[in-house]
């Protein structure tokens, strides 16, 4: 992650894409700005799963089972689902090297602040 982060660093960099602000209102209006393109990416990861779940309720009228339904499903839209979650990775390392946040560091110690929860909900994968 952190080889990630340092690669996106300088791509933003050279593409110019960096979140700016040398003042407080040309950083707001940035750091806005890139989180509703972030937003986009999350909804358009949606939009891919939307696109899975009619293509396998179409297999399934067909009458393909339901298992091989959804693997032909999710064959058809790894590649778009992988752009997607791609360009939402390129948010999230821009927002982590704005901040100044090692990334890497932060997963591990908040997966281990969600293992050490004392209401988690069992059963429930999230």
């Amino acid at each position: 992650m952190k080889e990630l982060q340092r690669y996106m660093k300088t791509y933003h960099e050279e593409m110019n894409w960096e979140i700016s602000g040398n003042h407080y209102e040309e950083a707001k209006s940035s750091l806005l700005h890139n989180y509703m393109l972030f937003s986009t990416e999350v909804a358009e990861v949606a939009e891919e799963l939307r696109k899975a779940f009619n293509q396998t309720n179409k297999w399934i009228n067909q009458g393909k089972g339901e298992a091989e339904a959804f693997e032909i499903a999710k064959a058809n839209i790894k590649e778009d689902i992988g752009k997607e979650l791609a360009d939402c990775l390129a948010y999230m390392t821009k927002f982590a090297n704005y901040f100044d946040i090692d990334m890497e560091d932060a997963f591990y110690r908040k997966m281990e602040e969600v293992k050490q929860r004392q209401n988690k909900d069992v059963g429930i994968s999230r």
